[in-house]
């Protein structure tokens, strides 16, 4: 049922417009963002679509198709984070309307209803294509015209202080500023954006993205653990951010920081900016198929120095590998989730069956794998 049938259905009128806005996947920049630093994403074809309309109620209703059952709903008045509305699945919904309301935009009662074909737990960002259209629609149905970097900070903000997730900006940022056919490069930093074309197909590759279908939740603590200990590094080294390090300059701040676990922390995420720079400079020279050791290299300092990997992404990068692929890695913050592959076209079934195989002699869940290309960010489709 598509997200208008839906409204139709729950509301007994028409939505006012239908939008959307997609998952993405990060080539590679993981757990940077949120440390000043360099990210690469792109957004995918899985979209949560959104058919909205104001009421005249001080009411904000939700339905959603994945999730069977009568319509949320909380008044303008009750939004708070503090609110039972926060703990909810429409939480990220009613976040996005609560964080435009924060910002000193005028917005009414809104009947909202969502059909999300972006798989949730895969580490493809759900959750900033829910927030991401819903400030998109909310928005622009109130008459408002936002910028695409502040739909993405409104969206993060839900996320950040009603939701109480503390992610990052690159999943929002993503959702929202992206363009088909390219990556985003993201200066987490400097708060800018640049689409640098991205044509897998131009060179025989394809991009495989294979969920593990362990379901990963950044709510649990880890997440929040791993940004709390580049904090306390940051603190130590007396810096403004992890970004202001150079690989140069590693040996001399693990020997300051004196402590493995913050050590490994802070190499990754140093030498994580640099392979992202060197991805760009090699994506801009038109040498896409030489980015495989970079986004190998990645996993690896995500598996061992950032400990946010485990045992069926690991697999599926192994797997990958021996089967042909140029290179993969884990996408997303890690604990589950799923591993991008860069592989040639002519050998996306054997990856796909050498990667089904290894998994079922582990005793492994099957996963699921589907070709993605780089999308359009959030928009107005209706």
């Amino acid at each position: 049922m598509s997200a208008s049938e839906l409204f139709a259905q729950s509301y007994s009128r028409g939505p006012d417009g239908v939008f959307s806005a997609p998952g993405r996947v990060n080539l590679i920049g993981e757990h940077t963002d949120y440390t000043g630093g360099l990210v690469l994403p792109f957004a995918i074809d899985a979209r949560a679509w959104m058919a909205a309309a104001r009421n005249d109620d001080s009411v904000v209703r939700v339905v959603s198709a994945q999730r069977p059952g009568p319509v949320e709903s909380v008044r303008l008045d009750q939004l708070n984070p503090q609110s039972p509305a926060a703990a909810s699945w429409a939480g990220y919904v009613f976040g996005a309307v609560w964080a435009l309301r924060e910002a000193g935009h005028e917005v009414s009662g809104f009947d909202l209803a969502v059909d999300s074909q972006v798989p949730t737990g895969a580490g493809l960002s759900s959750s900033a294509a829910v927030e991401c259209v819903t400030t998109l629609a909310v928005s622009s149905l109130s008459g408002l015209t936002l910028p695409v970097l502040e739909i993405a900070r409104l969206s993060q903000q839900a996320e950040n202080d009603f939701v109480g997730v503390p992610c990052g900006p690159m999943d929002q940022t993503a959702s929202a500023a992206s363009r088909a056919g390219s990556v985003l490069l993201f200066d987490t930093g400097a708060g800018t954006v640049e689409n640098i074309p991205f044509d897998p197909a131009a060179d025989g590759l394809a991009v495989l993205v294979i969920d593990t279908k362990v379901a990963h939740s950044l709510a649990d603590g880890e997440y929040a653990r791993r940004r709390s200990s580049c904090e306390r590094a940051t603190a130590i080294l007396g810096l403004g951010s992890l970004r202001d390090l150079s690989v140069d300059d590693l040996p001399g701040a693990m020997d300051t920081l004196g402590d493995d676990v913050l050590g490994r922390r802070v190499r990754h995420v140093v030498t994580e900016n640099d392979r992202v720079a060197q991805t760009v400079e090699l994506l801009r020279e038109g040498q896409l198929a030489k980015i495989g050791d970079l986004l190998v290299a990645s996993h690896r300092s995500l598996q061992y120095d950032y400990d946010v990997s485990c045992a069926e992404l690991d697999q599926a990068v192994d797997s990958a590998l021996a089967a042909g692929a140029v290179g993969a890695r884990m996408t997303g913050g890690g604990f589950g989730g799923s591993v991008l592959a860069l592989v040639p076209t002519e050998l996306v079934e054997t990856v796909i069956s050498q990667v089904a195989a290894d998994f079922a002699d582990r005793g492994f869940t099957a996963p699921v794998p589907r070709i993605v290309a780089p999308a359009d960010g959030a928009r107005r489709d209706q």
